[in-house]
């Protein structure tokens, strides 16, 4: 027996429920969530709980539009198959460090220890936010992926993990994957430096930040697992990532506005 073309069967109306509650927890905006988090953030900018906190409760659908742009080319696909765990690799100190000096991997490991970091510190950071409820697997990779890349994209811009270098980083990131809870972070920090810093052009800084996001190659669709051993500097010219020069020269100029915590 045929079903009529407006009914739906057992099987079918299940998947239409799971589709729905995916859609309505990918989507739900928490703009009270994002506020309590930003005035706890404000009052200490080194906690990085509520900067997870800001994004997750702001950024809508990101994932399930960052899965389909995985999704229209033969590397996301396959890395989207694959599922390659980054994290591990991040975390092996040892084999980071015996990379060729100056290779992706070798700056990463100088990186994260000259600031006391691990790829495990970013999950940390991160519970108690998202627990991808009602997402597909290949939801929960990405995810997961955007997080574990975070530092990785501090060492292919330049930028430092200075209040200014992490702003200017997040104009990058919001470039390259389009995140309205970043973006507040960034109008809310934006306004409190003109406010208390004019001296210093952030807008400018910003600019710098966007325009490196456009024009280097999509983050989330490099094989990273695949490239720590090659140059720093020769993936930077092949991807197109441009030097934060303004970013630079702030830094030169105005040392006391990049101390880090």
């Amino acid at each position: 027996m045929q079903l009529h073309p407006y009914s739906y069967s057992s099987n079918n109306t299940g998947q239409v429920m799971n589709s729905l509650k995916r859609m309505f927890f990918r989507k739900r905006v928490k703009p009270l969530v994002a506020l309590l988090a930003m005035r706890k953030l404000l009052k200490d900018p080194d906690d990085t709980r509520q900067v997870f906190k800001i994004i997750d409760a702001l950024s809508g659908d990101v994932i399930g539009r960052t899965v389909k742009r995985l999704a229209d080319n033969a590397t996301g696909r396959d890395l989207l198959a694959k599922k390659p765990n980054i994290v591990t690799l991040l975390n092996d100190s040892e084999r980071l460090s015996a990379m060729p000096l100056g290779s992706i991997g070798h700056t990463y490991w100088q990186f994260i220890h000259a600031q006391n970091l691990s790829a495990d510190g970013l999950i940390a950071s991160s519970e108690g936010t998202k627990e991808y409820v009602g997402f597909t697997a290949d939801e929960r990779w990405t995810g997961n992926r955007l997080r574990d890349i975070h530092d990785l994209q501090h060492v292919m811009t330049g930028y430092g993990r200075d209040p200014v270098g992490e702003l200017s980083l997040l104009s990058f990131m919001t470039t390259q994957v389009p995140n309205r809870g970043i973006d507040f972070i960034i109008k809310i920090a934006t306004h409190k430096y003109q406010q208390e810093i004019p001296s210093l052009d952030i807008q400018s800084l910003l600019h710098e930040g966007r325009k490196i996001g456009q024009e280097a190659a999509w983050m989330p669709t490099i094989r990273w697992e695949e490239r720590l051993t090659e140059s720093l500097e020769d993936v930077r010219t092949e991807l197109g990532f441009k030097a934060p020069v303004k970013y630079k020269s702030s830094h030169i100029n105005q040392p006391e506005l990049f101390a880090t915590t």
